[in-house]
């Protein structure tokens, strides 16, 4: 039989509790076997990555230098193009309402294919000021 409890003013007045405890108790080893439940699951799943992070760097890594590479291999109109187009799509997701990880993700292909763009122009007035000096 279900009872009232309004002899405390901090308790929701609607709450009602089975008399002798037994149905709170269930719902108390319910909670708690739901929530063991939940951390072995965390832990399986941290586990499982863990174990997997030096094969997504490998992999991570030879994307990475693979970019570099057809970076360096592209011609300057298209690196300018590449990063103007990648500048505009982090801009449109950041108008969008996109979350700022993911508009700073968009913005690595502009960082990289900038770096590469000046490192050409550096390269180029370094080898033509020793050619103004003949060497």
């Amino acid at each position: 039989m279900a009872t009232r409890t309004n002899d405390d003013p901090k308790l929701d007045p609607t709450n009602v509790r089975e008399t002798g405890g037994s149905t709170e108790q269930s719902r108390a080893a319910a909670v708690g076997g739901a929530v063991s439940d939940a951390a072995e699951t965390a832990r399986v799943a941290a586990s499982e990555a863990v174990s997997r992070l030096p094969e997504v760097a490998a992999t991570t890594r030879s994307a990475i230098e693979d970019a570099n590479r057809q970076m360096r291999a592209g011609s300057d109109d298209m690196l300018a193009l590449g990063s103007v187009l990648s500048f505009g799509f982090a801009m449109g997701l950041l108008v969008g309402g996109a979350a700022r990880l993911l508009v700073a993700a968009a913005l690595v292909p502009v960082a990289m294919m900038g770096l590469t763009m000046l490192d050409r122009g550096s390269r180029s007035r370094n080898s033509s000021a020793k050619r103004l000096q003949g060497g």
